[in-house]
């Protein structure tokens, strides 16, 4: 019971698995936009009252663990999150890059999944998703 948290009438506990990708999948994600990235994603997800719980952003897409309150829908946070991102990115770095396009730096969609009671698989996941890559990208070269 200690795991659930409380709204004023309700208690409760929905995480969720969310991965989506900049527009084109363009590898961009590194250097010293990945290493800002983190904290803007858990700043925008306190304002929805939400918290991310496990993240890790890869070259080319982002995963999170994400924990959002009922009251709010997940395509309401998703979409805030990467809208508001988006213009942060914008503003702090489409100067000094070339490739940005404007405020429309993710892709539309996202993938998202609950986690319900395989969170310690969901966790684990993220965590090891960029070694998983690496050893997937050298069995694709040994082709």
């Amino acid at each position: 019971m200690s795991n659930y948290r409380k709204l004023q009438h309700s208690e409760w506990e929905c995480k969720y698995h969310v991965v989506f990708i900049p527009k084109y999948r363009r590898k961009v994600l590194y250097g010293t936009l990945r290493q800002h990235l983190g904290e803007v994603f858990r700043r925008l997800a306190r304002q929805k009252e939400s918290e991310i719980e496990e993240g890790h952003l890869m070259p080319d897409h982002v995963h999170m663990m994400i924990s959002i309150p009922p009251k709010y829908a997940v395509a309401q946070v998703v979409g805030y999150i990467q809208g508001k991102s988006a213009i942060h990115i914008a503003r702090h770095f489409g100067q000094r890059r070339r490739n940005f396009i404007g405020h429309h730096f993710w892709a539309r969609g996202y993938f998202v999944s609950t986690v319900g009671r395989d969170e310690a698989v969901i966790r684990q996941y993220i965590q090891n998703q960029e070694n998983e890559d690496r050893q997937q990208d050298q069995l694709s070269f040994g082709e």
